[in-house]
């Protein structure tokens, strides 16, 4: 029986959309998509959010790949993206609610960089956790089988107890291989309820 709710953050709990974090910095055309490139789909950012490197490490990497007029706004995107507004998304906080009313324990594991711990306070819904595994603290990533592993191990959960939430198909296998079910995200909160329910979790259809 499903006893612990555990969730992703990025595209489940709130949107992580590089694409709107660089137009706010208002710099379009080519310059975006070198920015988009080299920050958000090179390795340093992978390491980053392992915690095998720094703000300043991954700065300094991205910076040597790019144009000095782009260097102030690749420090901004690395180092300061999380103080800028957090779009939730719609519908999640009010979900968690029911389930912590329902007398579920909900977990976050993500894939972030330490900073996460800062700003988990401005996500609505974050009231309502139990724990949470931050990949850069542990130095881990989804899907390795080691991280949720973590999780299970600090909070004294049963794999098959729990049911976790992620919009990354590997990281959703990861889970499951690991003796966890869950189910890929993809925005549609009254699907992801459906889901919840075909697993006994009776939540509101």
């Amino acid at each position: 029986m499903i006893q612990n709710i555990v969730f992703d953050m990025g595209q489940v709990l709130i949107y992580f959309t590089p694409v709107e974090f660089i137009r706010r910095l208002g710099i379009e055309g080519e310059d975006a998509k070198l920015l988009l490139k080299e920050v958000f789909a090179r390795v340093e950012w992978v390491q980053f959010d392992r915690g095998t490197l720094s703000e300043e490490e991954t700065a300094e990497a991205v910076c040597k790949r790019l144009p000095e007029r782009l260097h102030e706004a690749a420090w901004e995107l690395v180092c300061h993206w999380w103080q800028r507004p957090l779009i939730p998304v719609k519908g999640m906080a009010e979900l968690m609610e029911e389930l912590k009313g329902m007398g579920y324990r909900l977990y976050l594991l993500s894939n972030a960089n330490r900073r996460l711990r800062e700003y988990l306070p401005r996500i609505p819904g974050s009231q309502y956790l139990d724990g949470l595994v931050v990949s850069a603290e542990e130095k881990l990533l989804k899907p390795q089988a080691e991280i949720y592993q973590v999780l299970y191990d600090r909070y004294d959960l049963k794999p098959e107890e729990c049911y976790f939430i992620d919009d990354s198909p590997l990281n959703v296998e990861g889970a499951l291989c690991t003796g966890m079910r869950g189910s890929v995200f993809d925005g549609d909160v009254e699907r992801l309820r459906r889901e919840l329910g075909a697993a006994g979790v009776p939540v509101k259809q």
